[in-house]
């Protein structure tokens, strides 16, 4: 493809070459170029890419775009390669991607849904429901891609800018109607959706997290890059209980609709009165939904954060016009791997696993299994090594409050020992409870092991942290760790039913 066919959407200098150039493909990773590649110099937090100019032209690059000017004797040394100059090189890489790609937004309905909890269930729930409508549909998030007969992890929760819109070329190449995504704070600030165009856009919720270095430097800049999301999109979704709502969407250009349980004046409402259900497969709700429509729904979730994440379903449901008998098949169906995932391994106790890493998340878990009155409120945790300390502190102090007993574990220590993490987590439990009941196992797979063999009857065992994760990291290695399947094997040798 020639370059003046990619860059129409972009502000840049020709420093020098020709537009006519031909590219035939675009890299932002140094070690990918192959020849007649264009390349994208970006600056990070870690490394300035612009240094590794000359070994991509050494290896065929074409073209470079540059967002500032490069030593003069390593241009004077590059004569036959095209540079272009622009302000901001994440943009115009996500720019030159959407238009090296046909655009494959374009060709699709586009729902993009952002907050600190709830994105990953609430994607799964609207993917469902628009299945049922007889829809195909692409998926993009923290689980991976998903598009029929597909799946593949991915490394980001937003894939860089390319690899997006090379991934929505792959969901409208497959027929994919429809696409829905998690858009997370970093893929907004660092314009990895640049260019994609929403036709709905949901809030979730909002709470601080991804606040520190390489992140955001404070939580009103988190929550101002999450409202970047409703300057996308043409309806916004978003939650009317919310305090940080309003601020969320100043200068937002599109038209809201909101959902909630508490404030009165939301257009989809459910009310305090539900019901929950539980049974040894499934723990999950009902609720009537009031406002705009009337109906009563139930969701194979449990807990209120559920029944949160299903207004929104329904909200973006109805603005696509889709059937009602699709949002009941959807909710009654939708199933998030590693979100209050349950293993059915006794009747006697429950145990479930989930994504929950952050205080917050915590303790929005831990509420809602405490309302399922369980004999004992058992959680297995650790905390993520080489990651700030204040989720440690968090965690900690809500698992003392709010469970009978802690395993305290790894989870991810990267280059952390393992016990100065798990020492962390003390300090907070100290400050929320200094008498709670715990127990120290480093090895995780010991840890389950343990939370299997002291179960009683009528406990809920939370195994938190690691969720859909397949991993774990020790020392910066990752290794297998299919936690579900270890449950599940460790149980049936134990003879448990």
């Amino acid at each position: 493809m020639l370059l003046k066919h990619l860059v129409k959407d972009i502000s840049y200098t020709l420093v020098q070459g020709s537009l006519n150039t031909e590219v035939s493909d675009i890299y932002y990773d140094s070690r990918k170029m192959t020849p007649g590649g264009l390349f994208v110099c970006i600056v990070g937090t870690q490394r300035d890419s612009h240094e590794f100019a000359a070994d991509v032209v050494a290896k065929g690059a074409g073209t470079l775009v540059i967002q500032h000017d490069l030593p003069a004797d390593v241009v004077a040394a590059m004569p036959q390669v095209t540079i272009l100059k622009t302000g901001n090189t994440r943009y115009a890489m996500a720019m030159l991607a959407a238009a090296y790609f046909g655009h494959p937004a374009g060709e699709m309905t586009m729902i993009g849904v952002t907050g600190t909890k709830g994105k990953t269930t609430t994607t799964h729930m609207i993917k469902a429901v628009l299945e049922a409508a007889g829809h195909r549909v692409g998926m993009i998030g923290t689980n991976g891609v998903y598009y029929p007969n597909h799946h593949y992890d991915l490394n980001n929760t937003t894939p860089e800018s390319y690899d997006l819109q090379r991934i929505l070329r792959q969901l409208a190449d497959a027929g994919c109607d429809s696409c829905v995504m998690e858009v997370s704070s970093q893929g907004l600030m660092m314009d990895r959706v640049a260019g994609v165009r929403y036709k709905v856009g949901v809030f979730t919720n909002l709470y601080p997290d991804h606040i520190g270095p390489g992140e955001h430097q404070s939580f009103e800049e988190y929550r101002s890059w999450k409202g970047q999301l409703f300057r996308r999109c043409e309806v916004g979704v978003v939650n009317a209980d919310d305090e940080n709502t309003v601020p969320l969407l100043e200068g937002h250009t599109c038209r809201v609709t909101t959902y909630g349980i508490d404030n009165p004046d939301a257009d989809f409402r459910a009310g305090h009165e539900y019901k929950l259900l539980r049974t040894k497969t499934m723990l999950g709700v009902a609720f009537h939904v009031s406002g705009r429509e009337e109906m009563d729904v139930q969701v194979n979730m449990p807990g209120l954060f559920s029944i949160y994440n299903a207004l929104a379903t329904i909200a973006v449901a109805k603005e696509l016009g889709l059937p009602d008998e699709a949002i009941h098949q959807g909710l009654s169906t939708a199933v998030v791997k590693g979100r209050v995932e349950l293993v059915p391994v006794s009747h006697r106790f429950t145990i479930l696993l989930d994504y929950a890493h952050n205080e917050a998340a915590t303790e929005s878990l831990m509420e809602t299994l405490r309302a399922y009155k369980p004999t004992r409120l058992v959680v297995v945790f650790g905390c993520g090594g080489n990651r700030s300390k204040l989720r440690r502190y968090g965690m900690g102090e809500v698992c003392a409050k709010l469970a009978d007993f802690c395993i305290l574990t790894e989870d991810n220590n990267r280059f952390e020992k393992v016990e100065d993490i798990i020492a962390d987590i003390k300090v907070g439990m100290n400050k929320g409870n200094p008498d709670a009941k715990y127990v120290e196992i480093p090895d995780r797979l010991d840890a389950l092991h343990y939370a299997i063999d002291h179960a009683q009857d009528g406990d809920m065992i939370a195994v938190i942290g690691k969720g859909h994760e397949a991993y774990r990291d020790r020392e910066g290695v990752k290794t297998p760790f299919l936690e579900r399947e270890l449950i599940e094997e460790y149980a049936a040798e134990k003879g448990i039913e």
